[in-house]
């Protein structure tokens, strides 16, 4: 049955998720940041929750050191680890699906090997309710290098509202400026 409401549960279920695992991490003592849409979601919302465009999942940035202490923790959360077709995940043990997972980027490490920059891990932001977010610098370069269309969206979305400045301009290597201005240029 078709619902109005669609929208807002969507958003309940992911925070809900992403608080899940944030006081999974956090009670383990584990480091980690949202990256990601969600970042990006929640970075746009601050600055103009008109212009947050929602995302389908969770991800999060973590040290591949952390893993077996992170799937240790994520377990007394209410997650199970997967790893499906070369990505590492967490997945509601009651309902697993990779969809709805929590899916574990590693930072310090590039996602592909043709990617110009491995995951950066600048000290993470913190929401009011204390959960841990990439900065905005980290976003952008994760953005520019992934360069999909939904990561050309998110550029679009974070420069929309001014979270892309001047500093943060002159961190990009040259490939990711002259992809910045790409995107800037389809506006």
């Amino acid at each position: 049955m078709l619902t109005a409401a669609a929208y807002d549960i969507h958003v309940e279920q992911l925070l809900e998720r992403m608080r899940r695992f944030h006081v999974a991490l956090d009670t383990a003592g584990i480091s980690y940041r949202i990256i990601g849409g969600l970042a990006v979601f929640i970075h746009v919302f601050e600055h103009d929750p008109e212009r947050a465009r929602l995302t389908s999942d969770v991800d999060a940035g973590v040290a591949r050191k952390d893993l077996p202490r992170i799937i240790e923790a994520a377990e007394k959360g209410g997650f199970r680890f997967r790893h499906v077709a070369g990505v590492d995940m967490l997945v509601d043990a009651d309902a697993p699906r990779a969809r709805s997972a929590v899916h574990l980027i590693f930072v310090n490490e590039k996602v592909r090997p043709e990617y110009t920059e491995a995951v950066p891990a600048s000290p993470p932001d913190r929401t009011k309710e204390n959960i841990l977010i990439a900065p905005v610098v980290d976003l952008v370069h994760m953005k520019l290098t992934s360069f999909r269309l939904k990561d050309k969206v998110h550029i679009q979305d974070m420069d929309g509202v001014g979270l892309i400045t001047p500093g943060i301009e002159a961190t990009l290597s040259p490939v990711l400026m002259e992809r910045l201005r790409e995107v800037r240029a389809t506006e």
